[in-house]
């Protein structure tokens, strides 16, 4: 519904760009997205021109460029609304034309020999491009304590915002921070699915990566108020600096940044 200001509100522009409300407030917490106002409720409202800019954010990120690429490519004008709807226009006119090379060669397959293997090879590439049945990944980790867990992800790595949802008896049963343009769920231990702690387990089985804007100043940061470094940041060999910290229940954490962004 278009608010009487002449804006749209969140919930109709996220259902629109096939995004949560909870990631239009994080475009908003980290400069890539202001809303054009609010409404006399308190509203957030989005006018034409903060429609154009979701727009360019969403097809920047079907390209597969980072949030601090995006926000650098828009604000210096590298992506006009014009040289996004071109980079749109070429992704969808390269899916159409994988899709008539896959019914062309469905059609082949039918009227000579379906056994044809390099033809079934050429079916099996262009269904790949074609079909991409994965929208988002979300990282789940496990916790003994999860209110805990959030108030140091949100307090100490800087994640967030964080929201716990508890049962009927005040229990929290399940909860979610930001992790820039992902999103990680904390899930209590359970004996059922053998899903325990690092800190009941005595090991970390997995390391959570995530990307920071600056290494140096995260890792201040997170020393700062706490946080156990197991490394300091460091230069790695495969092109990122890095510094590595666990978290209270031992959960290892690395937070990284692409070495060439650095240099750029």
């Amino acid at each position: 519904m278009s608010d009487a200001r002449g804006g749209r509100r969140i919930g109709e522009v996220a259902a629109a760009a096939g995004v949560t409300i909870r990631t239009l407030h994080h475009y908003e917490s980290i400069g890539l997205l202001t809303p054009a106002g609010r409404t006399e409720a308190g509203y957030r409202i989005y006018d034409d021109d903060s429609v154009q800019r979701i727009y360019r954010i969403c097809v920047l990120r079907r390209l597969g460029m980072s949030l601090d690429q995006i926000g650098r490519a828009l604000d210096g004008d590298e992506w006009t609304l014009t040289e996004s709807l071109q980079a749109h226009l070429d992704e969808v006119e390269e899916r159409l034309a994988a899709a008539q090379r896959l019914r062309s060669g469905l059609v082949q397959l039918l009227a000579d020999d379906p056994s044809h293997q390099l033809d079934l090879m050429e079916v099996l590439t262009d269904m790949t491009k074609l079909d991409r049945p994965v929208e988002q990944r979300i990282q789940i980790l496990v916790y003994a304590d999860l209110e805990a867990a959030m108030d140091f992800l949100v307090d100490v790595f800087d994640l967030g915002p964080g929201e716990l949802t508890r049962d009927g008896d005040g229990v929290p049963v399940h909860g979610s921070v930001d992790a820039g343009d992902g999103q990680l769920w904390l899930h209590p231990e359970s004996p059922e699915f053998r899903l325990a702690s690092p800190r009941s387990l005595g090991a970390a089985t997995a390391t959570t990566a995530v990307m920071v804007n600056d290494v140096d100043a995260h890792h201040d940061r997170a020393k700062e108020r706490g946080a156990e470094i197991v490394y300091a940041p460091v230069d790695q060999p495969y092109g990122y600096r890095e510094y590595s910290a666990r978290d209270p229940e031992g959960g290892l954490w690395s937070f990284m940044k692409s070495l060439a962004d650095e240099s750029s």
